[in-house]
């Protein structure tokens, strides 16, 4: 028989599952993270986990959406700036240091497995969540550098975020470059900025 949850329940649950998921999916990983794991931490059986989260992976999505503010937060300083060679780097070097200094994204970002699985069930709706935060900032900060004259016009601001979104595949693949990484990276982040402004 279905347990049935009040509305306090269910928001406390939800929560629970959600700070569990969270430590443990940035210290072990989607796959290692066993379902029991997460519910005797919320106190509840394995069972009743469905009625909160279809599966491991949208409990993950569900993570990521929730952490998208504190990348916002993390990026706000940098958008401020004035567009310029220097801000748009900066721009990118705080990217990439969340990438690798936040447990939760440098696991993801190093088991490209686990990021695939996650990003096969990202939809739409988790898209619209996290753009105010992530997607939505970027594009006004390049908006407005386009207006300015300074990063580089002709192109659509979502090309020039795509192009900045690049050195990310240098993060994802950092086992590729040995010990020449952060020279290829800091190289990579400076060649960008100068080729994408005036």
């Amino acid at each position: 028989m279905a347990v049935a949850f009040t509305d306090e329940d269910r928001a406390r649950i939800t929560a629970d599952l959600l700070d569990t998921a969270e430590r443990l999916y940035a210290s072990q990983g989607l796959k290692k993270t066993s379902l029991e794991e997460l519910t005797t931490a919320a106190g509840i059986s394995k069972a009743s986990f469905y009625a909160f989260f279809d599966s491991k992976e949208s409990l993950y999505k569900e993570v990521m959406v929730r952490r998208a503010p504190l990348i916002a937060r993390r990026h706000a300083e940098v958008f401020s700036l004035p567009a310029s060679a220097g801000s748009l780097a900066e721009v990118m070097r705080t990217a990439t240091e969340i990438l690798t200094a936040d447990p939760f994204y440098q696991r993801l970002f190093t088991h490209p497995d686990e990021l695939r699985s996650v990003a096969r069930r990202i939809g739409a709706d988790e898209v619209e969540r996290i753009t105010p935060y992530v997607v939505t900032p970027l594009l006004e900060y390049i908006a407005r550098g386009q207006a300015e004259g300074v990063i580089v016009g002709g192109v659509r601001a979502e090309v020039v975020m795509g192009v900045i979104r690049t050195v990310g595949l240098i993060v994802m693949n950092r086992h590729l470059y040995g010990d020449t990484y952060d020279d290829v990276l800091e190289t990579t982040i400076n060649a960008l900025a100068r080729g994408l402004t005036a």
